[in-house]
């Protein structure tokens, strides 16, 4: 039977499709409902054989076809958008046909490095999740840092010094109902404050509930030093199935920790870390760091001479790389049960919360 590749174009309503024969001749191109009803129609239409190899790009309804493909029988394979628009053969003639024969050519030629690891349905409600928590969470600081602004114009910027709880903002309103130019922001403000306050508690006891299948997994990662059980999922949900990296190396790279390198002939230059991969990670990751500056801390000696040398942030950027990134060979010869907690820093950059990942 001959071998076919396939590569989709894929879009809200439609989809563009191009087949080609293990030549590269063209053998089928068309357009389909990006539905379900339009996936299986399409399948059984072409009739390709079980296991063909399909290619798309990432973006919003990436996993929902490659969940479609699967059920069907067939293998999608995501690749990075990025590195399908710096490999296309002609990107000033864009079009949505010419998409899909980039998409099928370079399957075939086997030219795609970055192909994206679908994970599982467990891994995606998580990150819907911490997606959502986030919103909230955003809608709060924003709530707040917009009533500070008000208050600092009005002279009154002493009394928004701490709004974390509800407390706070009801003693706020108390403390400003006989000031008529600021009471109205208070209120509804903190109106808005409250209604993603409670979205984000029920988000949260979702989130544990989900937890509870990855307790094992959590529970050895909060003993990383600053790690609580919402960095902890942050990190579970971002690495997924960390069995997939080779080496911790592999790890701080997916997760964007590495200094990013210009090297030349004798020129051999190191800039910042390359921020590829989840932010919202790295952003977890800085949480955690912050616990660096505590003298108690595994890497409080690391981050007191870096702050030294370098200030708070750039110190702050190392320990969490190091917090995050540097006790593999120290997992590889640990028993499970030592907490990282009592380890001291390794001098490699690697991957101690993918390590912790690992069953």
């Amino acid at each position: 039977m001959a071998e076919y590749v396939v590569g989709l174009d894929v879009h809200k309503h439609r989809t563009t499709f191009v087949q080609q024969d293990g030549t590269g001749a063209v053998t089928a191109r068309g357009e389909f409902a990006t539905t379900r009803a339009g996936l299986e129609e399409w399948a059984g239409r072409s009739s390709l054989p079980a296991g063909t190899r399909v290619a798309l790009e990432t973006g919003t309804l990436a996993f929902f076809v490659a969940d479609e493909l699967h059920r069907l029988g067939l293998l999608p394979v995501v690749i990075d958008a990025h590195e399908v628009r710096a490999k296309a053969t002609r990107p000033r003639q864009k079009s949505d046909r010419r998409d899909a024969f980039e998409l099928c050519d370079g399957l075939r030629r086997a030219i795609y490095r970055t192909v994206v690891h679908v994970p599982d349905a467990g891994i995606r409600r998580l990150r819907v999740l911490l997606a959502r928590r986030r919103h909230f969470v955003r809608v709060q600081t924003a709530q707040t840092n917009a009533l500070k602004r008000t208050l600092r114009a009005t002279g009154r910027g002493a009394l928004g010094r701490s709004l974390r709880t509800g407390t706070a903002w009801e003693r706020l309103q108390h403390a400003t109902s006989g000031l008529p130019d600021v009471a109205d922001a208070v209120t509804g403000h903190y109106a808005i404050w409250d209604a993603a306050r409670r979205q984000r508690d029920a988000v949260e006891a979702a989130l544990a509930t989900e937890a509870v299948a990855y307790a094992p997994t959590v529970a050895r990662l909060v003993t990383v030093p600053g790690v609580g059980p919402i960095v902890a999922l942050t990190a579970l949900a971002a690495f997924a199935d960390v069995t997939r990296f080779p080496g911790a190396k592999e790890a701080a790279s997916y997760a964007g920790l590495v200094p990013s390198t210009y090297q030349s002939g004798a020129c051999d230059r190191h800039g910042h870390i390359t921020k590829r991969g989840s932010a919202e990670l790295r952003a977890m990751l800085i949480e955690a760091a912050h616990h660096a500056a505590r003298r108690d801390h595994p890497l409080h000696a690391v981050f007191a001479r870096l702050c030294t040398r370098r200030g708070y942030k750039p110190a702050l950027v190392a320990s969490r790389i190091d917090s995050a990134a540097s006790s593999l060979p120290c997992c590889a010869i640990r028993p499970r049960s030592t907490p990282a907690r009592s380890a001291a820093p390794c001098g490699a950059r690697g991957g101690a919360v993918a390590c912790w990942l690992r069953p």
